[in-house]
């Protein structure tokens, strides 16, 4: 496989609420969902940019902090993270013609800076448009509730997606602090939503987009994005 670029995009938003709150309870990215593909990637020789919607830090959702899984161990080691990273660039600085790829990883910031951002829509409209690869996990496809094509049609409208689900929310207790609901605001798009049971691995391959559903999924998503780069450039 010749040497491909994939674009990271984590929250950089770190608490459950609008950010107003200095008492809000943390969030951030999700650890398992970021590691596990990066060290993927990284291993097929894929080279990995890590960027916010703003730059900054990017925290990491302490409710993921896991030191068991290898992955996990290796990326906090790797770039020296202890509760998540001290800086990363702004979005808006790169060039979405320099990457083969665009990831959305989860955790709950997800929901707040990502919807609807100028800057990510910019990105996703461009990899689309010229058939690159866009994916996403968990509460990543937020960033993708709000995209329209050309015609002013959702652009999730008739695809075949997956993300965290209702349920799934609700057995975390955090339903009711979370500013909407990812899974209805994707049906709302007319997008098919494709769910396995709660907290088991679903990935969902719809073209060049490529989705999962939780935590668990993060391998298989990974394996899926390296099998989508691999196509003929």
């Amino acid at each position: 496989m010749s040497r491909k670029r994939v674009l990271f995009v984590l929250t950089g938003h770190d608490r459950l609420g609008d950010g107003g709150d200095s008492q809000a309870a943390k969030t951030g990215f999700h650890l398992t969902e970021t590691a596990t593909p990066w060290c993927r990637l990284i291993d097929a020789g894929v080279d990995v940019v890590i960027t916010t919607p703003e730059g900054g830090p990017a925290k990491i959702d302490p409710s993921s902090r896991d030191d068991g899984p290898r992955d996990n161990r290796r990326f906090v080691a790797a770039l020296g993270v202890t509760d998540g990273l001290d800086t990363t660039a702004a979005l808006g600085s790169l060039h979405p013609a320099d990457f083969d790829g665009l990831y959305f990883p989860g955790g709950h910031g997800t929901m707040w800076d990502l919807p609807g951002h100028p800057v990510v829509s910019r990105f996703i409209d461009e990899m689309v448009g010229a058939e690159k690869l866009v994916a996403a996990i968990c509460h990543g496809p937020a960033a993708l509730v709000n995209q329209t094509n050309t015609r002013g049609s959702h652009w999730l409208s008739q695809r075949r997606i997956t993300a965290f689900t209702d349920s799934e929310e609700i057995a975390t207790g955090k339903a009711t602090l979370m500013p909407f609901s990812l899974e209805q605001a994707i049906r709302r798009t007319g997008a098919s939503f494709v769910t396995a049971e709660d907290f088991s691995s679903c990935v969902v391959v719809d073209g060049p987009l490529i989705t999962g559903q939780n935590p668990a999924s993060s391998a298989a998503l990974a394996a899926a994005m390296l099998i989508a780069l691999q196509s003929p450039d």
